[in-house]
């Protein structure tokens, strides 16, 4: 991809290796054990580390998912990643709409799974954001909200690839899946 190893790239891993990742023992969302944690939330909410992913989802985006009309996922990783692209899209001159996915309805008001709906009807071509994959299946679950919208999913973008199956596992349901980074370029 034609974004990796350029200064921009270099800036986004270096930050992320910086104030996302630790050393530490945790338990996932899976469930599963680790030694190591990654918190992109903590580069995302970074206003250089905003700006710089929200410029590489974009490029990403428009290079490789032609036709894609908004970008989102399940909140809350893929919030400021959503919207920091979504605001590079506009003042590159595109229109990528951002849109988030509830872990839950809403309780009250319009009971919504999704928010942002007025930006992507039914049918609109997205890609699906995510911060971390490990395993894949929080990402599998965004696209099962998506799609029971009626979105068009073009594939997935993640931040971080743990390298721990959910590439693949994202791939075997027939997703196109890129990562900006993998565990590998963080810990290297």
């Amino acid at each position: 991809m034609r974004f990796k190893n350029t200064n921009e790239w270099k800036e986004l891993r270096d930050l992320l290796r910086g104030l996302s990742y630790e050393k530490r023992d945790v338990v996932l969302a899976s469930g599963k054990k680790s030694d190591f944690y990654i918190d992109v939330k903590q580069t995302a909410l970074n206003s250089k580390g905003s700006y710089l992913l929200g410029k590489i989802i974009n490029s990403v985006v428009k290079d490789e998912f032609k036709g894609a009309k908004a970008v989102g996922g399940i909140t809350m990783g893929a919030d400021p990643l959503s919207t920091a692209t979504s605001v590079v899209s506009h003042n590159e001159g595109g229109d990528l709409h951002a849109f988030y996915i509830r872990k839950e309805p809403k309780a009250h008001g319009t009971g919504r799974w999704i928010e942002g709906i007025k930006n992507v009807p039914s049918g609109t071509k997205v890609v699906i954001l995510e911060d971390v994959v490990t395993t894949g299946g929080s990402t599998l679950k965004s696209c099962d909200r998506a799609k029971e919208h009626g979105l068009d999913i073009l594939g997935i973008v993640s931040v971080v690839d743990r390298e721990e199956g959910g590439r693949e596992a994202i791939e075997a349901a027939g997703y196109k899946f890129l990562s900006l980074v993998t565990k590998t370029d963080i810990v290297s």
